[in-house]
């Protein structure tokens, strides 16, 4: 018999569960599918929803200055149970806001579980959902089962796109020498429940860290598949030793920068610095910010410990890599991201061609809200082109379309950027008459184009504005 208020929602990562809340909080019946634990995925190690298996940072909270500050500020304005959650579990980070993973996770799991529009199910989904399912969400992420990512392909004839993408370590804290290493955030800037001095540093001076550069070089890297061997990284989270393939000087000009930081324990500045973020809410465990790797094993535990400061390091976990996928959305989906060759279907997440734990979210957040539109009979406008919301919808269903191979076009996954936001206008001068230059003209930039998408967004959401 078919439901047609009823709405599946499969896969209870960062965007499924977005979703389900979101319609099951506008009034719909929301049944949840998660594969986990009748099935775990290469990188997932719980069963609950909205694990984060990579970073714990959602990035930074500038909500002026900062794009995806912008999304985190949209998101609760919009009633999110991942923002929600996020700032409830927040850890020290600078400006950024990063999360204590677990109980992060635990508490999405256990308001889905509360909700008494939500039911979930755990059981994986093979095959394309049945044909009585004529409201459904595919929220399965990068690590869409083969099964329905096959038969995904057959039903749109499109290929699918994919990436690798790559875990960092983490390690205890009381393993970390703090003979050598230090407390501060750079330029000791503070964010959301930090205090200036978020981050553990761990200096290298010139011999040390070219010492470091050529035993990442000559590490033994993870081996791929035939036919793995042609998919590209995501520029943005690239693994280190690729990173330093690429010359000598590229890691101190990324995440091995050591400017805004200074060494109380020597007299001379660091050469290169390593970064490490707090992960749990105790302060016990600390990844390490920019190392994701493709090291194995072995080698990871060996080239780190050359790390001034992590000499005795003890890893809670070690790096890893993973295949992410993502279809053809700017082809393949309209724009409340139905399928246009099965409407019944929507996808969220990542798998739709966005890259970042709050973008996928945001995807989530806007597909629960278009599902429970149609499965109540009530209209849903998509969200003006000004906001975050609306510059990641448009990415996604325009679609950023870069080069290919060949003369072929290929759409490309993207972080939430103010480049994805319409142009505006701003003055030249100051309010005290003086003429912006440089720097100052970029900030008042964004910070006109963070006003405009706060104020839109309100309207969109239905929220009075002063």
């Amino acid at each position: 018999m078919i439901n047609q208020t009823e709405i599946h929602i499969i896969g209870a990562g960062l965007a499924g569960s977005e979703a389900a809340w979101q319609a099951a909080n506008a009034g719909a019946r929301v049944i949840l599918h998660e594969m986990r634990p009748v099935r775990q995925t290469e990188a997932h190690q719980t069963d609950g929803c909205a694990e984060l298996v990579c970073s714990n940072s959602f990035r930074s909270d500038d909500a002026e200055r900062n794009a995806v500050g912008v999304l985190h500020e949209e998101m609760r304005r919009a009633n999110s149970l991942i923002m929600r959650e996020a700032d409830a579990n927040k850890v020290p980070a600078g400006g950024a806001l990063a999360v204590d993973r677990d109980n992060f996770s635990a508490g999405v799991t256990a308001a889905l579980k509360a909700h008494p529009n939500i039911e979930i199910r755990r059981e994986e989904i093979d095959g394309l959902p049945p044909e009585e399912w004529v409201n459904t969400i595919i929220a399965t992420g990068p690590l869409t089962s083969l099964p329905l990512a096959n038969a995904v392909h057959e039903l749109t004839g499109e290929d699918a796109l994919a990436f690798f993408d790559a875990i960092a370590p983490i390690i205890h804290k009381d393993s970390i020498n703090f003979d050598v290493a230090w407390f501060q955030s750079r330029y000791d800037k503070k964010g959301p429940g930090g205090d200036g001095a978020d981050y553990i540093n761990c200096p290298l001076d010139a011999a040390q860290y070219e010492a470091f550069i050529a035993a990442l070089i000559e590490s033994e890297k993870t081996d791929f598949k035939e036919w793995e061997k042609s998919t590209p990284y995501f520029e943005a989270c690239l693994p280190i030793e690729v990173m330093a393939e690429r010359g000598i000087e590229t890691l101190r000009f990324g995440p091995m920068k050591p400017i805004g930081l200074t060494n109380p324990n020597r007299d001379e500045k660091p050469h290169a610095v390593v970064q490490l973020r707090q992960d749990n809410a105790i302060g016990t465990l600390y990844n390490m910010v920019g190392f994701q790797t493709k090291m194995k094993y072995g080698a990871q535990t060996e080239v780190f410990k050359m790390i001034p400061g992590l000499e005795n390091a003890e890893f809670a976990r070690l790096g890893g890599i993973h295949r992410n996928t993502f279809i053809n959305s700017p082809i393949l989906l309209d724009q409340t991201l139905r399928l246009n060759k099965r409407p019944s279907l929507r996808f969220a997440g990542q798998i739709t061609g966005v890259e970042g734990y709050l973008e996928s979210a945001a995807v989530g957040l806007m597909t629960g809200r278009f599902a429970a539109a149609d499965a109540l009979s009530q209209s849903q406008p998509i969200p003006p082109a000004t906001t975050a919301f609306g510059a990641l919808l448009n990415h996604i269903t325009g679609g950023h379309m870069s080069e290919g191979a060949g003369a072929k076009k290929s759409f490309q996954p993207m972080n939430v950027n103010f480049g994805l936001f319409p142009e505006i206008s701003v003055p030249r001068t100051d309010e005290t008459g003086k003429r912006l230059k440089g720097k100052e003209k970029g900030f008042a930039k964004k910070r006109a184009i963070s006003q405009r998408a706060l104020t839109d967004v309100d309207q969109w959401l239905g929220k009075k504005t002063a």
